[in-house]
């Protein structure tokens, strides 16, 4: 996601204030409570892997050991493939200077990246990262994925749209709420058994997403995983998440983080 913060809707500024409201005083027993019932769920650093800190992140796979990464900025964007062990790009295809990269999502032997404003998914090829194709959409892109079936796309709203991974064209989509409350800045997008993984822009919370319905069914807090203070940007936040699903390892970054981390989400 971009630089510019938007106006935070009062909905969603009412759950940001329940969530941090279980930190504070007076919160302690209800945070205790959603622990106990895995609504909030903590974590565990399991690892730590080098990143480039150059790359402002804005999506990440996870593929056979390797990493695929989406970077944004016009004049910067471009998808690469990484050494996980060592964070050593293996190849890279930089965008045309016009477009800001998002989200990646892998599917078969093509990978899919979005871009922000210019309403254009690029299609590579997933092992040289040659680009093969391209599908034109309406509105932002943000996150994307792929659950088997259909990507899944956000756009920085509360919605998470559907579309089919051959014509890119939209099956159907749903509104994200937690306890009836909308959850919108929607950004990177991961599939975990069955559920969508979306972290929420400038927060360190994922949201656990039921793709049916649309319900949240718990938050990880991310709280604390890095100090990005200690880099003197704004846009250093918390945004990228890779999972896989043979071992069940959970990876996450942020944009010009130089660390990534394997964590194990506990209670």
């Amino acid at each position: 996601m971009p630089s510019p913060t938007p106006a935070r809707s009062p909905a969603f500024q009412g759950l940001i204030l329940l969530v941090l409201a279980l930190f504070g005083v007076g919160g302690y027993f209800g945070w205790r409570k959603w622990r106990e019932t895995g609504w909030m769920q903590g974590y565990r650093v399991v690892r730590e892997f080098p990143h480039d800190p150059s790359a402002y992140t804005q999506g990440l796979v996870f593929d056979q050991g390797l990493l695929h990464e989406s970077t944004g900025q016009r004049g910067s964007s471009k998808v690469r493939t990484l050494e996980l062990e060592s964070g050593v790009e293996l190849r890279a295809t930089h965008l045309p200077p016009m477009y800001f990269g998002e989200g990646l999502a892998l599917v078969g032997e093509r990978l899919i990246q979005l871009t922000w404003q210019e309403g254009v998914a690029r299609v590579y090829d997933r092992a040289t990262l040659k680009p093969l194709d391209e599908f034109r959409y309406e509105g932002e892109g943000w996150g994307l994925a792929f659950d088997g079936t259909h990507l899944v796309m956000s756009d920085g709203s509360d919605q998470l749209i559907f579309r089919d991974p051959q014509s890119f064209k939209e099956v159907r989509r749903v509104r994200v709420t937690a306890q009836g409350t909308p959850v919108r800045m929607l950004n990177e997008l991961e599939v975990i058994d069955g559920e969508v993984w979306a972290n929420i822009w400038k927060r360190e919370l994922l949201v656990r997403i039921d793709p049916q319905t649309g319900e949240a069914l718990g938050f990880v807090d991310l709280a604390g995983i890095f100090d990005h203070r200690s880099i003197p940007s704004d846009d250093a936040v918390l945004n990228g998440i890779a999972h896989d699903p043979a071992s069940g390892r959970l990876f996450v970054t942020g944009k010009l983080w130089p660390k990534l981390f394997e964590i194990e989400v506990v209670k």
